[in-house]
């Protein structure tokens, strides 16, 4: 049975708001100069630079970087549609707005570099898990050797030290186990289901006690 098709009014709205932007860079471009083909170029640059920004941001949400040229491109964007919107004589540019539009290109390039190839600082434990040191066995002999019996051999009695208390659980940084609930997350995400303890192990990449303690904290199984 065919599916029904409904109109989306939050997708129509994305829609017409982007055609709009679109227009609106546009003009501003071709009233400060920028005539031809490389008028359309820059509406598709801002568009770019700000979907980069917001891909960053959906991985790091703390990434200042990533907010800063968010900002950047939404401010291009906005300022577009306010000046169009009557502000602006657009028959006599400024020439502070026309060197603005003339030297977008190369920030909106630097913008764009910064944000792909720009890695993710990672996450690393702040205190390491000390190895717990085998126990040690005291050898020493109970009896005196009979020097009448030399050919006598003596078995010495081995005398095992107390045992060691077991090794209380490593504690886990804040920001280790949040970076650990972010990759559960994701991973129940898409999915549908909670990621095991040992693929969080492979993918952090850490000494199975902490490995163990952090799937303790998050209560995976």
């Amino acid at each position: 049975m065919p599916r029904s098709i409904r109109p989306d009014a939050v997708l129509v709205q994305a829609v017409i708001a982007g055609a709009l932007s679109f227009a609106h860079l546009h003009d501003l471009a071709e009233a400060a100069g920028q005539t031809g083909w490389k008028a359309w170029a820059y509406p598709v640059s801002v568009d770019l630079l700000l979907v980069a920004a917001w891909r960053r941001l959906r991985t790091a949400r703390r990434d200042r970087s990533a907010w800063t040229w968010f900002v950047i491109a939404l401010t291009a964007s906005l300022g577009a549609n306010i000046a169009t919107a009557g502000l602006l004589n657009l028959e006599h540019v400024p020439a502070w707005l026309r060197i603005l539009v003339a030297g977008w290109p190369a920030l909106a390039f630097l913008g764009g570099t910064l944000l792909v190839h720009t890695p993710a600082d990672p996450i690393s434990p702040t205190q390491a898990v000390d190895e717990v040191p085998a126990p040690e066995v005291e050898m020493h002999r109970t009896d005196e050797p009979d020097p009448d019996s030399a050919s006598v051999e003596t078995v010495p009695e081995l005398t095992s030290a107390p045992p060691q208390p077991a090794p209380s659980a490593p504690t886990v940084p804040i920001a280790l186990l949040d970076h650990a609930r972010k990759i559960a997350d994701a991973h129940q995400a898409s999915t549908g289901s909670p990621m095991p303890a040992e693929a969080l192990s492979a993918r952090l990449q850490l000494p199975a006690p902490m490995a163990d303690a952090i799937a303790a904290e998050l209560q995976l199984t």
